[in-house]
Order: C-alpha cells, then sequence, then structure tokens
C-alpha cells in the first residue's frame, strides 16, 4: 500500500511538471528559429566593400582630368601683295582671313600656366583656353621651341585664383610595357580619355621629306588623335611622362602614337622659366625644372646671378626666406624682388652660401653686352616707320666707345637678329645673348632705313660684326 502511494506520489508529481517542461520546449524552440532567421537573413556589413570598376586607371584619370584644357586658336592672316592697298583704298582696312584649329593642353601651376604643343598656337592671333568644368579664359603665349614642339602658356585669370596642376614624373622614369593613359580635351566637352602601353622609350619616326626636329619620342597604342595634341601622358600614378604629338600615319602603321618625352618637356621649362622671359629681368642663370633638388644648370658671365657668386651645380635652398619646391616657385619668389636685392642660399655638398642677387631690366642687358640702347615697336611706331611689330629692336641710342659705335650702329636703325636668332623683343634679345661671354664675336642683322621724297623710305638689311663686353 505504501508502494502503491509512493508511485502514485511520483506519478503526480511528474504529471504537475510537464507544463513547464512544455514550456521550455517551446522556449527553446522559438530560440532555435530565432537562430536559424537570423542565419538567413542578411546583416548589413559595417565595412564598405572597395569597388572593383575603380582601378588605377580611374584614380589617374579623376586626379589628372582638371588639368587638362581645350585650347581654340584664332589665326588672322593678312595679304601682302600688290591687291592690299587697293582693298584698304577702297574698304578702309586690310584683306584678312580668319582660321580656327582646337587642340589640347595640360596646366603645370597653380597661378595658371599650361603647356601645349608649338604647332597648335603657332601664327595664332588669339588663343582661349577650356577646362573640364566649363570655365573659358583667353591665354597669353609667353614662349615656345619649335624645335621640341613645346610652348608656353599662361591663362588669364582673375588676381587669387587657382587652379589644378599635374605632377610630373621623374625624368627616364619609364617602364617599356606599362599601362599609360593619354587626355585630351579636343572639342571642349569635358575631355577624353584612350589607353594603351610604353611601346618604346626611344623612337624616332620618320616624317618623309621633312626632318625630325625631336630627337627622342615615347611610343605608345594608345589613340592621340589631331585634337590631343599638347595634351598629357600620364602613368597609372597621374604623373605626366609626356606630351602628346600626333598618330602615325594610317599607311605606314595602326595605332601608333607618340608624345615628347618628360625629360624634354623639363628641358624646354628650364629655359622658360627665367626672369628674363616671365619678368623681363636679366637674371642670367637657368635652373633645372626636373623633380628634385633645384639646381643651377647654367650662369652667364658677368650677370647678376654670376656676379652675386652663383656657379653651375649649386642647389637652392632657400629666396627671401622661404624653401621653392620648383622651377616656378623659385622664379615667383626671386622676381617679387623686382626693385630689391633678393637673398638665395645655395649649397654644394656640405658648403652653404648666402648670395645677394639683384635682378635687372633687359635694357641694362642690351647696354652691358652691346652698348645699346633699344626699345620694343609698339604697333603704332611700327605702322609710322612701315615695318611691322614685334619683329624689329629700334635704335634709340648709342654708348659712345661701346662695340656698337665702333661697328657704326646709329640710332634710328633697327636691330633684327643676334647670330641667326630673332630679336623681335628684349626676351628675345636676352635668349640670343643668353651663354655668351665677353669677347665673344656677335653678328648683327640691321635693317637700315633710307627716306627718299614722298614719304617712300626704302629698307636696307646687312650684317654687323662686333665684340661682345
Amino acid at each position: 500500500m505504501t508502494l502503491k502511494v509512493n508511485v502514485m506520489h511520483i506519478a503526480k508529481r511528474r504529471d504537475s511538471d510537464r507544463p513547464a517542461a512544455l514550456l521550455k520546449g517551446v522556449a527553446l524552440g522559438a530560440l532555435l528559429l530565432s537562430l536559424t532567421a537570423r542565419a538567413t537573413t542578411p546583416v548589413p556589413s559595417t565595412t564598405t566593400e572597395a569597388d572593383p570598376r575603380r582601378d588605377a586607371a580611374v584614380t589617374a584619370i579623376e586626379t589628372v582630368l582638371p588639368s587638362v584644357v581645350n585650347i581654340a586658336t584664332e589665326t588672322v592672316v593678312e595679304h601682302h601683295d600688290f591687291y592690299e592697298q587697293l582693298f584698304r583704298d577702297y574698304y578702309g582696312a586690310p584683306r584678312q582671313e580668319r582660321s580656327v584649329s582646337l587642340g589640347s593642353g595640360v596646366i603645370i601651376d597653380e597661378e595658371g600656366y599650361l603647356l601645349t604643343n608649338f604647332h597648335v598656337v603657332s601664327r595664332a592671333s588669339r588663343v582661349q583656353v577650356k577646362l573640364w568644368d566649363g570655365r573659358e579664359y583667353d591665354a597669353q603665349p609667353l614662349i615656345a621651341t619649335p624645335g621640341s614642339d613645346v610652348a608656353l602658356l599662361k591663362i588669364k585669370s582673375k588676381p587669387g585664383e587657382k587652379f589644378k596642376a599635374i605632377r610630373f614624373a621623374k625624368d627616364d622614369d619609364l617602364l617599356l610595357g606599362e599601362t599609360v593613359l593619354a587626355l585630351g580635351n579636343p572639342f571642349g566637352l569635358g575631355g577624353s580619355v584612350t589607353k594603351g602601353i610604353l611601346s618604346s622609350r626611344n623612337r624616332r619616326p620618320s616624317t618623309g621629306s621633312e626632318p625630325l626636329k625631336v630627337e627622342d619620342w615615347l611610343q605608345t597604342d594608345a589613340a592621340i588623335n589631331p585634337g590631343n595634341s599638347g595634351g598629357p601622358l600620364v602613368n597609372l600614378r597621374g604623373e605626366l611622362i609626356g606630351l602628346n604629338v600626333a598618330v602615325y600615319r594610317e599607311q605606314q602603321g595602326m595605332g601608333m602614337g607618340f608624345s615628347i618625352p618628360v625629360k624634354q618637356v623639363s628641358a624646354s621649362l628650364t629655359r622658360f622659366f627665367t626672369p628674363e622671359w616671365t619678368d623681363s629681368l636679366w637674371f642670367g642663370a637657368q635652373i633645372a625644372a626636373a623633380p628634385g633638388p633645384l639646381t643651377v644648370s647654367s650662369v652667364q658671365t658677368e650677370s647678376p646671378a654670376w656676379k652675386a657668386g652663383m656657379r653651375k651645380g649649386d642647389q637652392v635652398v632657400q629666396v627671401n626666406g622661404k624653401s621653392p619646391n620648383s622651377l616656378i616657385e623659385f622664379n615667383r619668389a626671386l622676381c617679387a624682388m623686382e626693385d630689391r636685392p633678393s637673398q638665395v642660399i645655395v649649397k654644394k655638398g656640405a658648403e652653404r652660401r648666402t648670395l645677394t642677387v639683384q635682378l635687372l631690366k633687359l635694357e641694362a642687358l642690351a647696354r652691358q653686352k652691346l652698348g645699346l640702347a633699344l626699345l620694343e615697336l609698339t604697333q603704332g611706331t611700327a605702322e609710322r616707320l612701315g615695318i611691322r611689330s614685334g619683329e624689329n629692336l629700334y635704335i634709340e641710342e648709342v654708348e659712345p666707345g661701346s662695340p656698337a659705335e665702333k661697328a657704326k650702329l646709329q640710332r634710328g636703325q633697327l636691330l633684327a637678329g643676334i647670330n641667326g636668332q630673332p630679336t623681335g623683343d628684349l626676351r628675345s634679345l636676352a635668349s640670343a645673348l643668353a651663354g655668351t661671354a665677353r669677347g665673344d664675336k656677335a653678328r648683327l642683322s640691321v635693317i637700315m632705313p633710307r627716306r627718299f621724297g614722298g614719304g617712300y623710305v626704302e629698307f636696307r638689311q646687312g650684317m654687323v660684326d662686333l665684340e661682345l663686353r
């Protein structure tokens, strides 16, 4: 009897535990369902996955494109023949024809200096540039080297306006077969891009009967159309490795484009960015434009730089308390002190020297070397003389006892060239005299006007040899 009671008691206790066990089972099932739902429901990621489309080429293009511009040039062609005077008398204006051409360029400094091909802007009467974002400006051609087909321009912008400048690759930092990008803005629609590889680091294509003036060209299979001439060729780091030139003739080869190597572009900039060309001031030294330490590449004897103690191989450390990071910054800092001496710190090895450089106006260069006071002809003055402006310098004064007086030069004559180089302005004169030393021989091309009755003027051109001082 007791046993039954115990059994029944135990059975009762088990029956009373069933609701609790059932609840535990339900809870466990709900937990499993919740875990299953969580496993099958997508969980938002806390990290952003990389877009597979955004590779190095896309990044380089986004970096470089704001530096690429469209260049539109307008050329006014005047006729100079028997019928020109009749046209002037009848219509009151010379016969003119206008032609428009398109090309590309690349900004190299935040102040608005840009590069393009010489053939894009040669003979242009007006140059306009259009940026990738639609902004348009006039631009002033400053200097060009036809032999290397490189031209420097300056955007005519508002004071303080800045632009996105491209970075330069180091000279000869080229990998055969590396991916390259050719950018341009041929129609001002925002830019175009082609992609290829660097096929050759040293190629000299024949142009037929015309001799090639560029020594070494980069070759790529990236398409370079005529409107892309002057645009940049860049590597995947977005660095300028070349300046696009043209596409090879279709009958001679398909898909072969060429660019001026950055080494030659830097060499042109070394000649371009001097106080003589940018500010009409005589400095007399050239600083290499290649990336790296700013190094003096040449110094004219008896120039302000020479007299200050600057020599070839010196590295520029500071200019007027600032450390320039580029040739353009150096030039800008030096020319900012036009009327006062500049303090330039240079070093060679472990030796550091502080130089005092006083820039001079270009008129002083002509007087020192030749003994001439020269003037640039305005358009009105040139018309009164019956000549074109920008082709000659007017001799206003001949210094007594100077090389010019010994060569019998006279006031009123025109200086047309020195040693075969045209001297249409004082900057051209400085270029012609660059690198000359005391005692060097110079051959001057001189135009001597001779007036007759009735306002008729005869121009005779002759050559005069003299010794520079």
